[in-house]
């Protein structure tokens, strides 16, 4: 078994895309994927280190597999557990949104998570207004990733993410830097 499970809801393939690239950083061996639509809560309990990835529809709304299994994720015990989480959105599209799913992710798992890492600076993005920013450091609850209008910046930003995350996890592992 990995050390890390990764868990992501995507309707548009782009946010299974991206969990496919931290999974290629990070190293097969080390991170296991899982569709959110095919889940249950034990699947969670078999993880001390989890990424989650959300992207965020529309005005604000939470991605639909996501959404389902909504339920049960307010139902899950994180502690014990340190979680990172990456989100997708569209900065300019739904400037007023952006990476809303993500910040309402955050605030469920920080209900019983015993650590959260993984925080992504604001430096680089336009955006009105999110509930994934933490204002008072500055910085989203997690990786942001806006493959709608920034896409150039993907790969750039997940080989970051995940050098700071896997210290963060406590992990010794060789990191495979994504091609720009």
């Amino acid at each position: 078994m990995a050390n890390i499970g990764l868990f992501f809801g995507s309707d548009e393939g782009n946010t299974e895309s991206v969990a496919e690239k931290i999974q290629a950083c990070l190293g097969p061996e080390n991170i296991d994927i899982f569709d959110i639509a095919d889940v249950t809560q034990l699947e969670f309990d078999q993880y001390d280190r989890i990424i989650l990835g959300i992207p965020t529809w529309d005005f604000g709304q939470i991605q639909s597999d996501w959404e389902e299994f909504w339920p049960d994720l307010e139902n899950l015990d994180f502690s014990g557990k340190t979680v990172a989480m990456f989100g997708l959105g569209d900065q300019f599209g739904y400037g007023d949104f952006f990476l809303d799913a993500m910040g309402e992710l955050y605030q469920v798992v920080l209900k019983t998570a015993a650590s959260v890492v993984g925080f992504w600076p604001v430096d680089g993005y336009e955006f009105d207004a999110s509930k994934a920013l933490l204002a008072d450091q500055n910085c989203f609850v997690g990786l942001a990733i806006d493959e709608d209008q920034q896409e150039e910046l993907t790969n750039t930003r997940i080989n970051q993410w995940c050098q700071q995350v896997c210290a963060e996890f406590d992990l010794d592992i060789d990191i495979t830097l994504l091609e720009d």
